[in-house]
């Protein structure tokens, strides 16, 4: 199959999982591993997070609401902590691939899920780093940021929303997500869907899909 269009998840795929500094958040305050995935896990469409995803409610609340449901289920953590650990780190091979992308003539864009919090679409907590996040997300042709538009993944709409703005078919897009919640409805749309576990995984499957080298 020829794909013209690749649509990119950001956290996860073109930075590092949050979910590894999660993890040390936890281990650095005592907590079960995967607690902050726990929290978030109940009531996801509703919880703080996806609350906060849509901009439904501020930092201060998120903080608020975040806290009152780690409570809940026996742990004490704010949500400002969470926050703080947010933006990971980029994975340069996929900015290259970016860059290797759009020499091509493909498409690109990318689908994130964020909160109005930090700086910038990458939610980043310095100057530097927002600095460093805008420069990539100029490389896209459209982004669609849950924190602006009012609708998350895996809501089918933000989807629709990416091929409406590009004009073009789901059948001619490849989508890269780290969470296989978020795959499933691209891949019902018509995507050629990749979960990522590892960036070198990405750009392995993303390179069998387009029948192309990728750095």
């Amino acid at each position: 199959m020829s794909f013209t269009t690749v649509i990119f998840d950001f956290g996860g795929v073109i930075t590092a999982s949050p979910f590894e500094a999660f993890n040390r958040l936890e281990e650095e305050r005592g907590l079960p591993r995967d607690f902050v995935r726990r929290v978030n896990a109940r009531d996801p469409d509703g919880n703080a997070w996806a609350k906060f995803e849509r901009a439904e409610i501020d930092a201060a609340a998120f903080d608020r609401a975040f806290a009152d449901e780690a409570r809940a289920l026996g742990h004490d953590l704010e949500g400002e902590a969470v926050l703080a650990v947010l933006a990971g780190a980029v994975r340069p091979a996929m900015v290259a691939a970016l860059d290797t992308l759009k020499a091509k003539d493909f498409t690109i864009g990318c689908i994130t899920n964020n909160v109005p919090s930090g700086k910038g679409a990458g939610m980043a907590r310095s100057d530097g780093a927002a600095a460093e996040i805008a420069a990539i997300m100029a490389r896209f042709d459209h982004v669609v940021e849950s924190s602006k538009v009012g609708v998350r993944k895996p809501d089918p709409a933000i989807y629709r929303m990416m091929c409406e703005a590009l004009d073009v078919a789901a059948s001619d897009c490849v989508y890269l997500d780290d969470l296989g919640i978020n795959c499933k409805p691209a891949a019902m749309l018509g995507m050629h869907a990749i979960k990522v576990t590892s960036g070198e995984q990405a750009l392995a499957d993303l390179s069998a899909a387009l029948e192309m080298p990728l750095p």
